[in-house]
């Protein structure tokens, strides 16, 4: 076996392996090491061949950790491989464990798109020495653990049959006032999209990144083909809108914005929309992301969880964050020493969230 670090001219190799593998995903094709280079990652790609046949791919993202002069290894929904092929894996382990010497990295970091269910790849991961770090039942990983997934194995009417009524209600309700869902969208459309997701996150209290980074997803992602904006219309003004993200049998939604005139219900048309579209591209999955793993009704969080449920879609737990460490002692000084340290944790962990 060889592990081959991949260039641009091997791009198309590269993402044609992603998208075909079960456990895919969109945070591993090459499209996405170029987008968070634009925000100081370096991204570093390989493949594991076996007499030129791919076995298997990961996508780091290299960065330097402030006041320690070293480098953290993150591979965001990392590795792509069969998950019973240990010995894949295990080469590409010692392969990266040269790799974190040449770059002086301390750890690398995986969140695999693998559900909790799989036992035996947890058992396998922590075997080989990996460290399971998944942290609390709400949004405290850096990749979300908890998220809704809608099983995409009907047609379009059995998927309306099988929503919550006020749900169904809903998606018609917005049709009937008017609203229409446009998604050939360009980068005019994506500033006006910006402008809502502003008000968005004044209105919700949290935070989003500057207009740049999104043109910057727009042409990354949007621009060749693994992803799609949708904006909600009412009247001839944008009120809402949505990004959505494919690989292969799988599309996530990414963000979403309201402002005006939500009582018309635009959400729920555009999460529609975007199930259709994944149902066009003969996808697998729709993933609506992130919820709380907390599903007690008084979860400020809950209304979030029952939203996303309307749909049909099924609560869904990763197996979370793992690292394995290169650097033992400087680890230690990043999980538990002095609380400047655990401050430069919080710093890092806030620079490397999608």
């Amino acid at each position: 076996m060889k592990f081959v670090q991949i260039s641009a001219d091997k791009r198309q190799m590269f993402n044609n392996y992603i998208e075909s593998v079960p456990e895919g995903h969109v945070f591993q094709l090459f499209e996405w090491g170029e987008l968070k280079n634009t925000t100081g990652w370096e991204p570093l790609r390989f493949m594991v061949l076996e007499n030129g046949v791919p076995k298997g791919a990961i996508s780091i993202l290299k960065r330097k950790i402030p006041g320690l002069g070293r480098f953290i290894f993150y591979a965001p929904r990392g590795p792509v491989c069969a998950l019973d092929d240990y010995q894949t894996m295990d080469f590409m382990w010692q392969q990266i464990t040269r790799l974190a010497r040449q770059h002086r990295a301390v750890f690398l970091k995986i969140d695999p798109d693998v559900t909790s269910d799989n036992t035996a790849f947890m058992q396998y991961l922590e075997s080989r020495g990996f460290k399971n770090r998944s942290a609390g039942k709400d949004f405290n990983g850096i990749q979300p653990q908890y998220v809704m997934r809608l099983i995409l194995n009907k047609d379009e009417e059995q998927l309306l049959a099988e929503m919550a009524s006020k749900t169904r209600y809903n998606i018609r309700y917005a049709k009937r006032k008017g609203v229409i869902i446009k998604d050939n969208c360009g980068l005019e459309e994506l500033q006006k999209f910006y402008q809502i997701l502003i008000v968005t996150a004044e209105r919700d209290k949290f935070g989003i990144r500057n207009y740049e980074y999104f043109e910057n997803m727009y042409n990354c992602l949007v621009a060749t083909g693994y992803g799609k904006l949708f904006v909600a219309e009412y009247e001839g003004e944008i009120i809402s809108g949505t990004l959505a993200l494919i690989c292969g049998d799988k599309v996530w939604y990414s963000y979403g914005a309201s402002d005006k005139h939500r009582n018309k219900q635009p959400s729920y048309l555009l999460q529609w929309s975007m199930i259709k579209w994944a149902l066009e591209n003969n996808c697998r999955i729709y993933d609506f992301r992130g919820i709380s793993g907390d599903l007690n009704e008084n979860n400020p969080l809950y209304g979030l969880y029952r939203f996303k449920k309307g749909f049909g879609s099924e609560f869904t737990e990763y197996i979370g964050e793992y690292d394995f460490v290169f650097s033992p002692v400087l680890y230690q000084l990043w999980e538990k020493a002095m609380p400047t340290a655990k401050k430069l944790r919080q710093n890092i962990l806030k620079l490397i969230r999608r």
